[in-house]
């Protein structure tokens, strides 16, 4: 499926299914292909699922507009208004969790159930007294740190019917990481704790142990910052905990919906 945003861009979705909706975020340069085993799990439990390749990733247009994660933030308040979702659980991985982190930011939480972070700190530079950054990005070399290829994101191995669907849209629509570069600045100078300190729905904060991005200290330190928060950290699992270690991932999912449903 297919929506045109207020800047004339086309953005892809998935809509399956029945119930509450779950809208499903990836990261940067990913497919949704990630929330396979995420969407089906889901589905079972009678959720709507709703998956939104964002602009520039996917089957989504590349374009050089709106190269902004507030932007993003928009494309999602559109679709949601586009379908008049309510009641919405949350979830993102990397880039996507940040962008429902900016949806709070401006649009608050009245659409909102509860809202999943998956591996994504909410502030990318580290400093002295925030050291759970990505990687080794501090405001000394963030200029050319960010340029560098960031390696491998996975712990585990894909499951082979994802790698097989991920592999298939890469080759279709190839991620063009110098055209999204603005965007990636943009969202590594970002710090979300001030709005993580005002939320008042449910938030889970998962980490993957081995995670190449991010010391998983930070889930426990960010869900500290929240009214309702709980964090989570699945054991042999990288930036994609949803999809490396599905069962795990899906029962601390399942823990967290019994709760606020």
């Amino acid at each position: 499926m297919e929506f045109v945003t207020t800047d004339q861009v086309h953005l892809h979705y998935q809509d399956e299914g029945q119930g509450l909706p779950a809208v499903l975020l990836a990261g940067l340069g990913s497919y949704s292909v990630v929330w396979e085993e995420t969407k089906q799990f889901l589905l079972e439990r009678n959720y709507r699922v709703i998956t939104l390749d964002a602009r520039n990733q996917g089957l989504s247009e590349h374009t050089a507009k709106g190269r902004r994660i507030s932007r993003h933030a928009a494309d999602v308040a559109e679709l949601l208004q586009r379908l008049d979702l309510q009641q919405v659980l949350a979830i993102g991985n990397s880039l996507g969790a940040a962008t429902w982190f900016s949806y709070l930011s401006i649009f608050g939480s009245s659409r909102l159930l509860g809202v999943v972070d998956i591996d994504q700190s909410p502030k990318m530079v580290t400093t002295a007294r925030w050291p759970y950054g990505f990687k080794e990005l501090t405001k000394s070399n963030f200029w050319d740190y960010l340029k560098q290829p960031f390696g491998r994101a996975t712990y585990q191995n894909l499951p082979n019917n994802i790698y097989q669907m991920n592999k298939a849209l890469q080759a279709k629509a190839p991620y063009d990481s110098e055209l999204n570069y603005p965007l990636l600045l943009d969202h590594a100078a970002q710090d979300w704790r001030d709005v993580i300190c005002t939320i008042k729905i449910p938030l889970l904060i998962v980490a993957g142990q081995q995670s190449p991005f991010f010391d998983y200290h930070f889930a426990l330190k960010t869900a500290q910052l929240a009214s309702q928060g709980q964090a989570a950290v699945i054991e042999q699992a990288g930036h994609l905990p949803m999809a490396e270690q599905a069962l795990s991932f899906n029962r601390q999912l399942q823990n967290f919906i019994q709760n606020i449903s």
